[in-house]
């Protein structure tokens, strides 16, 4: 278990929060909606950050995209994957943060709505043991904004940890709407880093404008400052 009482585990959103990826995702909705004839804007694009792959792949079809749900996913896919393997794009003081987790014994996670593909080519990048595991689109029935994938994950580490988890402490970084509004709702203290897009002020949600800089302390602040809240 975490040697910080308080602090029990953290789970990170991949895309936009680790790896700036949303200009690969805008790249490859943009070029397949061309092969359509379809002008594709970056306020389109804009709109689907966040959300379960699946739910944004019927956005491009409803627009457009002659193909079938799971035909638009392997293209998007394809394309983010080749662009990433090319340059990985981090967010500042990401991987300095998941560094500093490891070296302290607190247990890290992944939950993004991304698929296995995508995200185990971010996480091999990563010294061995930076996550636990990864909760991924395709585990889910419903995907960010619903709750279900960090309860999911909050479930996975009990087993992992082999003790039950308290979502109060842990923490959830989040850099979209949806994301944010999934953590909030699975009660985990939920931080957001905004990246492509806007995320206003909320309450019981921290906004920090990067991750470079923080250190765990910040993070375990987070979590006595909520637990001494609803004390």
């Amino acid at each position: 278990m975490s040697p910080h009482p308080a602090l029990q585990a953290v789970l990170w959103d991949m895309d936009g929060t680790l790896v700036d990826t949303e200009p690969y995702w805008f790249a490859a909705e943009k070029e397949l909606m061309a092969r359509f004839g379809v002008r594709w804007s970056d306020e389109q694009a804009m709109e689907l950050v966040g959300n379960a792959l699946p739910d944004s792949a019927r956005a491009l079809q409803a627009a457009g995209a002659d193909l079938g749900i799971r035909e638009i996913l392997d293209e998007l896919l394809k394309s983010v994957v080749r662009a990433v393997q090319q340059k990985t794009p981090w967010r500042p003081g990401a991987r300095e943060m998941l560094a500093d987790l490891h070296s302290e014994g607190i247990p890290c996670a992944m939950v993004t709505m991304s698929e296995t593909l995508l995200a185990r080519v971010v996480a091999d990048q990563l010294p061995e043991g930076t996550f636990r595991f990864l909760v991924t689109g395709e585990m889910v029935s419903l995907g960010k904004p619903d709750p279900e994938p960090y309860l999911l994950a909050a479930k996975l580490m009990g087993e992992e940890l082999g003790a039950s988890v308290d979502l109060d402490r842990v923490v959830a970084v989040e850099d979209s709407l949806p994301g944010v509004a999934s953590a909030k709702a699975s009660g985990a203290v939920t931080l957001t880093v905004p990246n492509a897009v806007e995320v206003p002020e909320q309450p019981g949600i921290t906004r920090w404008e990067t991750l470079a800089g923080r250190t765990v302390a910040d993070l375990q602040a987070l979590v006595v400052e909520r637990n001494a809240t609803f004390a």
